[in-house]
């Protein structure tokens, strides 16, 4: 037979060192991510809103480019408008679309069960429908019991109850109990 071995879990001290180090990488990689995207935000702003030169220009000139930028800031609230509303309704589809998967997989919470008698005639009708007519007894393949032969062991001699208790009562009551018990066979 051929052994397997396994091989040796890394220790303690030897995780702790290599999340140390994950989490150090992780950490110089979103220094970089943000540096990239500030890069590409100053680039962005520099192509779509060049550098204002306003002191050679006179009152009616920067009356006309404050104007000119009012238009413009105008046109870009509208474009946000417009992209945040999107967003919004995206959003929400995304919400709808993971309920839905989620019902689909079963992953919501089932309530929890009670206990409910349901007779034999109930589980029948519930399984064959509207075919189940006949009522099932379950009781009447079951041995019965005469009740006679217990009532026959019975002595019914004594018909005024007291007349029984003053028999039975002292020791002759007893020893005739006992008597009885042991039976006719002394």
């Amino acid at each position: 037979m051929l052994s397997i071995q396994r091989k040796p879990k890394i220790s303690a001290s030897r995780k702790l060192m290599l999340k140390s180090l994950m989490v150090a990488k992780a950490k110089e990689e979103l220094e970089q991510e943000v540096v990239v995207k500030e890069e590409e935000k100053q680039n962005y702003l520099s192509e779509r809103a060049p550098p204002l030169n306003t002191s050679s220009l006179s009152l009616a000139q920067l009356q006309d480019l404050c104007r000119e930028l009012h238009a413009k800031i105008d046109v870009v609230d509208e474009e946000r408008y417009d992209i945040e509303a999107k967003v919004m309704l995206n959003t929400r589809e995304i919400k709808d679309l993971n309920i839905k998967v989620l019902d689909l997989r079963g992953k919501f919470k089932r309530p929890s069960l009670r206990r409910v008698r349901v007779s034999a005639d109930a589980i029948l009708r519930s399984l064959l429908g509207s075919k189940h007519k006949v009522s099932m007894d379950l009781r009447a393949n079951l041995k019965s019991v005469k009740k006679e032969d217990t009532e026959k062991k019975r002595p019914v001699e004594d018909s005024d109850w007291r007349k029984n208790v003053e028999a039975m009562s002292g020791m002759e009551g007893r020893k005739k109990m006992f008597d009885a018990a042991k039976g006719p066979a002394q």
